[in-house]
């Protein structure tokens, strides 16, 4: 069972061991995004992330962290009862917490087949057959003018501190040198291209891996459908202007912004 725990301190009570995780849901649904939108998947949603988007869809895992405390091996016993084959492992930012080496080598162990959702800012050596990585372009740093829809942190820290961090080449070169990959990101202007294409360039230069435009997707920005409905053109048209990839937001355009989806 999850060990309750303060919504806004991540450290771990003593009640629990050294493997587990701060977890906010487990539930079953749809991939909503990526090169598997539409498959069946469990998703383990860790809370906990070293940014903080402005548009952040879960952003009662970064700005207003909400959790229990869960084992490797509960964790994989509610996967189990979902049945399926594909896990799903998000957050915040699941990469930050040590025990998600356990968690994947586990899964990996049981057959199943394992996406992790990350900001592309930490490697980690793991068994992971997709991850994808959604490096944050400036247009996703939080402002006094583009503060977040959740929490009520100081905003000025987190502009500073999140446009210091937001983008680790080393690690972003890593990832994708390790393992099968998709880089995602997120479109709110057209301004948002120039960036993603410096930032492609960048990453082909210090990597070994080659990258495809079809390695990247372009996604528009918005957790809910209205706010897709803003953004959904303007995000085709980039893709098929710069041969990149469209994806969906299928949880958003299926059941808006409910959680567990």
């Amino acid at each position: 069972m999850p060990v309750n725990a303060d919504a806004s301190d991540l450290d771990a009570p003593d009640t629990v061991g050294d493997d587990a995780l701060p977890i906010n849901e487990v539930f079953h649904s749809l991939q909503g995004e990526g090169t598997l939108a539409g498959v069946p998947s469990t998703f383990v949603r860790t809370s906990g992330c070293n940014l903080r988007c402005w548009f952040c869809d879960s952003y009662h895992t970064s700005w207003e962290p909400t959790h229990g405390w869960v084992d490797v091996e509960g964790l994989v016993s509610q996967v189990d009862e979902y049945g399926g084959d594909h896990v799903v492992v998000t957050g915040g930012e699941p990469m930050i917490h040590d025990p998600v080496e356990s968690l994947l080598s586990e899964l990996s162990d049981r057959g199943y087949h394992t996406t992790v959702e990350t900001n592309g800012t930490v490697f980690r050596d793991a068994p992971i057959d997709l991850v994808s990585i959604s490096p944050k372009l400036a247009s996703s740093t939080p402002t006094a003018k583009r503060p977040p829809d959740g929490g009520d942190a100081d905003i000025g820290l987190w502009e500073r501190r999140h446009e210091t961090d937001r983008l680790d080449f080393d690690a972003l070169a890593a990832l994708v040198d390790a393992y099968d990959f998709q880089l995602k990101f997120v479109v709110t202007a057209r301004a948002d291209v120039d960036e993603i294409e410096a930032l492609v360039d960048t990453l082909r230069s210090v990597s070994d891996a080659r990258i495809r435009n079809d390695d990247v997707l372009l996604m528009p920005e918005g957790t809910t459908r209205e706010r897709l409905a803003e953004t959904r053109a303007l995000t085709a048209e980039l893709a098929l202007e710069y041969g990149y990839r469209y994806t969906p937001r299928l949880h958003v355009d299926l059941w808006n912004d409910a959680p567990g989806t």
